[in-house]
């Protein structure tokens, strides 16, 4: 069951058990909910179309069927609807054939250049939530064409050429400027590169019952995780209120476990402390004045295997330990990080070079006994997989899924559609993330929220999706104030307040 603060995103699997349970179970006809579907997605297409005529673009399933009822809905009213099917419509069966039967005017015609020009709107209705793969001809001519101009896109259920349950895209992909989605959303309309075809994305209600089976897997991060931000209580102390240790830093790179450090205490941490190597510790010192600093053995300006036994010290009254920012990719560093992950019992954030330090070795993470949380972005968790990362960002549902299994750990892979991933195969998908995050530092940001967050008590499967969810308003926030494009990673430490906040605009 996924947890209460997750909007539910139904896999393609999923939406088929709630069709059947309603038709067979229910006894509600299929042809009653295809007929609500398409009401819904007429309402759609009314508000986003501009003057001229619509034409909708069906193929012989039953997303053709869903197409075909707006069809006659928007004839009906008298507007100007031209209905396209590349293959001929001489196979539907069902409630697309009896809608096939129910259309007045001009039956569908077959797609030819030019069709589309001078639209109104476009409704893609060709491809349903059970496509996967690549989209064949004359499907993919279609879609290239429903792209190649210029009237709105609204999207029949999820547009044609992604995959429902994963986002994946495989060929060319509609790129709608709305989705009208029946019962609740699919991950793929949430999960990146399918999130960016999907454009506004709308659930229409198609008279499901209540009672019907809900998914157990993929669901959508929602204001209500804030509910479980730990607060301070008036009876607490600086020990209760979360320890963190932040490990990392070399010559060169102390910005790095600062941002971690501050991002930590502005979250609500306790007290902070950071490791770093001795030579170092001076410049830290400076800049983190609530923080204590200690200076490790060192190797060069880096850290080295020898302060493990330290660490380990430090750790001891910690509720949490972020290593890896700032850390560097010497070859002693990497040990340090490898031989930490394996000696430190409390819950642990791996970032950045430490997850370098991991490169092929993700499966050693599996010994810890503490909890694990891993924050990659596509580069990072393709050197954990040994993939490129264009195959990470072309398959991001299954490889985080990959590395959560593979690792024992929870995994978050950073992007516009950061995923939590647990080993159990549970996915926490979030809303949205803001373009004023794509600047340096923002990731250590993120790091020491979530080792606060860890350090507080919370589990890390919550913990991780509390923190991109405050990460993305303080991002919001701090655009606000300086705009998108001006905003550094100081600014969002700053606005992380606003982020943790249980109401606000996002």
């Amino acid at each position: 069951m996924l947890a209460g603060w997750l909007d539910p995103l139904y896999e393609a699997e999923e939406m088929r058990a709630v069709d059947a349970w309603a038709i067979a179970e229910q006894e509600v006809p299929s042809l009653h909910l295809m007929e609500r579907a398409g009401i819904g997605l007429a309402r759609a297409v009314v508000r986003a179309a501009r003057p001229g005529p619509v034409r909708i673009v069906v193929g012989k399933g039953n997303n053709g069927g869903d197409g075909l009822v707006v069809a006659r809905l928007l004839r009906e009213e008298g507007r100007a609807v031209d209905v396209i099917a590349p293959a001929p419509l001489d196979g539907p069966t069902g409630d697309a054939a009896a809608n096939l039967k129910r259309l007045p005017g001009a039956p569908p015609g077959p797609f030819e250049p030019g069709c589309l020009d001078g639209s109104g709107a476009v409704v893609d209705a060709l491809l349903g939530t059970g496509f996967s793969g690549r989209p064949r001809e004359p499907v993919a001519g279609a879609i290239a064409a429903i792209n190649g101009q210029d009237a709105p896109v609204v999207a029949c259920d999820v547009p044609s050429g992604v995959d429902a349950s994963t986002g994946e895209v495989d060929g060319e992909a509609v790129r709608a400027t709305l989705t009208a989605t029946f019962h609740a959303p699919k991950p793929g309309l949430y999960v990146a590169p399918g999130a960016f075809h999907a454009g506004e994305v709308e659930a229409v209600e198609i008279g499901i019952p209540r009672g019907a089976p809900e998914p157990s897997r993929v669901g959508l991060i929602s204001q209500r995780v804030l509910a479980g931000y730990p607060r301070r209580g008036s009876d607490g102390s600086k020990f209760a209120s979360g320890v963190v240790v932040v490990a990392g830093g070399a010559r060169g790179l102390t910005g790095a476990p600062a941002m971690a450090a501050l991002a930590a205490q502005r979250a609500g941490a306790g007290y902070v402390q950071v490791a770093v190597p001795a030579p170092a510790q001076p410049v830290l010192e400076l800049r983190l004045l609530e923080a204590m600093t200690r200076g490790l053995p060192d190797e060069d300006g880096a850290h080295s295997p020898a302060g493990v036994g330290e660490l380990a010290e430090m750790a001891e009254r910690a509720g949490a330990v972020v290593l890896g920012p700032g850390l560097g990719r010497t070859q002693a560093a990497g040990g340090f990080a490898r031989e930490s992950a394996q000696a430190l019992e409390v819950p642990l954030l791996i970032d950045a070079d430490g997850l370098n330090a991991h490169a092929s070795q993700i499966e050693s993470l599996r010994g810890r006994t503490a909890s694990t949380v891993l924050t990659p972005h596509a580069a990072e968790l393709g050197r954990l997989l040994d993939r490129s990362p264009d195959e990470v960002n072309a398959h991001r549902l299954a490889c985080a899924r990959e590395a959560a299994n593979r690792s024992g750990a929870i995994v978050l892979l950073k992007g516009h559609d950061t995923i939590v991933a647990a080993p159990d195969g549970r996915v926490a998908v979030s809303p949205g993330g803001s373009p004023a995050l794509a600047t340096a530092g923002t990731g250590d940001v993120l790091s020491g929220l979530i080792g606060a967050l860890l350090a507080k008590g919370l589990g890390p499967f919550e913990a991780a999706a509390l923190g991109t969810l405050a990460h993305v308003r303080a991002g919001v926030a701090a655009a606000e104030r300086h705009g998108a494009d001006h905003v550094v990673a100081g600014d969002v430490i700053d606005a992380l307040p606003a982020g943790l906040a249980a109401s606000g605009s996002r």
